[in-house]
């Protein structure tokens, strides 16, 4: 029997080998298979192999190995011929390969099973809270936790902002109030302040608010005493008033180096405090009998005889006087004209420079050009116009009336030498007159002057004509 199977297996190569391997091992590939194959490692039908016999079984291994590899491949391609559990070759339909970029994004059950629905209802996935309307309970505390504390069970947190200390209260501060000089906003000062922990800095707000208007312009000190009277009650105390000037009453030495009419324009601060009510009336008498400082003395007298005024009908909330673009231009004109009424008595032109600089209107002065004209036509002395011209050619080179303003002054007037005409007979003589001494003096310039209107002159026609009167300009 031996010497037969031997003499088949000599006929046949090892490719029928494999053929007789793959219908001998046919079924199911478990262990129990295996287990067959260590059986019959030495022995087939009970009888002993030799050598030969060995390398059968193991061509037989391989072509096992090769058979489950070719249909592990096709069963993850899903394309192509695949191999029956027998051997036997199955055409299978071949499927279009799809792109990574498709399958990662493809939410789809791989598994062959199910409806081909998204994985957990579109709830899944990476940084995926869960479907949409979907709503959580609160999560319940479990005391039995490690990591549970009692003590934080009922906590609540907000947002600690440290107080300022004194540095940082005047770098915080003094923008604010610079800001507040430019747009005049009092809720919007409020506002930020109550933004920020002041702590026991907060008396020291109207100090340092008045400290920097002493340096500024009066219509900055009347915005000052308004952020005053509007922050105390929302954000300052009547108390935190009172603190802020007896400080500013004791550091009146060191701002008057800076500033020397500080006494009298806190004693101004105080009346306009005690006026509007944030400081008490008896703040004043309660300093009686207790100034050794000269400038503190200077300080509440001016205080005293402004509230004493103000019993007799002085109106202390306008002491300041309201800034050049807050008021009324019938207002203005009615100063300008004042001011040169009063130059004219006094011949000060530095005394008139400074109440212009103080009306606070450099984009109005070409009123003041214009009114200053008009003074020389109506005035019927060549005193006046030479006051007049040496005015303006004060302001022309100290630059307080800027050329523009200049030129826009002149330019009016004109345009209404007609109308003053009127009432001024000669105003057209006396304007060509003004014009050409400005431009000697510098004032003007040639085009401006070439600009002066002149009068048409009237020519009577002989008799024949019957008297006819022709107009007619040279």
């Amino acid at each position: 029997m031996a010497t037969d199977c031997e003499a088949w297996l000599n006929a046949n190569p090892v490719a029928e080998a494999e053929d007789l391997s793959d219908s001998f091992l046919s079924g199911e590939e478990d262990d129990a298979g295996l287990v067959v194959s260590k059986n019959f490692r030495n022995e087939i039908n009970g009888n002993l192999l030799s050598s030969s016999s060995n390398s059968i079984h193991e061509a037989r291994l391989k072509a096992k190995a090769k058979r489950r590899l070719r249909k592990n491949s096709s069963r993850d391609s899903g394309r192509g011929d695949s191999l029956s559990d027998n051997g036997d070759v199955v055409s299978g339909t071949s499927v279009a390969p799809s792109s990574p970029k498709s399958k990662l994004l493809d939410r789809k059950s791989r598994l062959g099973k199910g409806r081909g629905l998204p994985k957990k209802g579109g709830a899944g996935g990476k940084g995926v809270w869960g479907r949409s309307g979907e709503v959580y309970e609160l999560e319940e505390v479990d005391q039995k936790d490690p990591n549970y504390d009692e003590a934080q069970e009922n906590c609540v947190y907000e947002t600690v902002v440290p107080p300022l200390d004194e540095r940082d209260f005047e770098k915080t501060v003094t923008p604010i109030v610079q800001e507040y000089f430019e747009h005049g906003d009092t809720n919007e000062v409020a506002e930020l302040l109550a933004e920020l922990n002041l702590g026991p800095m907060q008396s020291k707000v109207p100090s340092l608010a008045v400290s920097l208007a002493l340096e500024a312009k009066a219509s900055h000190r009347e915005l000052t005493s308004r952020l005053l009277a509007d922050l105390c009650g929302p954000v300052l105390s009547l108390s935190d008033m009172e603190k802020s000037f007896d400080q500013l009453l004791l550091e009146l030495p060191d701002l008057v180096l800076d500033t020397p009419g500080a006494p009298q324009l806190v004693g101004q601060f105080i009346a306009r405090a005690v006026s509007d009510q944030i400081l008490s009336k008896s703040y004043i008498d309660g300093y009686k009998g207790r100034v050794d400082c000269q400038y503190t003395r200077v300080s509440l007298d001016r205080a005293a005889v402004l509230l004493r005024m103000s019993m007799g009908g002085l109106r202390i909330d306008n002491q300041w006087g309201t800034g050049g673009g807050q008021r009324p231009v019938i207002q203005l004109i009615k100063e300008m004209n004042l001011l040169l009424k009063e130059y004219i008595l006094s011949g000060d032109s530095k005394e008139a420079e400074k109440c212009l600089k103080d009306l606070e209107v450099p984009h109005f002065h070409h009123e003041f050009v214009y009114e200053a004209i008009v003074m020389m036509l109506e005035s019927k002395g060549e005193k006046t116009v030479k006051m007049v011209l040496q005015l303006l050619k004060s302001l022309s080179v100290s630059s307080v009336i800027s050329i523009d303003q200049m030129r826009r002054g002149y330019e009016r007037v004109y345009m209404d030498i007609a109308e003053i005409n009127i009432d001024v007979p000669r105003a057209y003589f006396i304007l060509e007159q003004c014009v050409d001494k400005s431009f000697s003096m510098g004032i003007i310039d040639v085009k401006l002057r070439d600009l002066c209107p002149c009068r048409g002159r009237k020519r009577f026609v002989s008799e024949g004509d019957g008297g006819v009167v022709k107009l007619e300009s040279y």
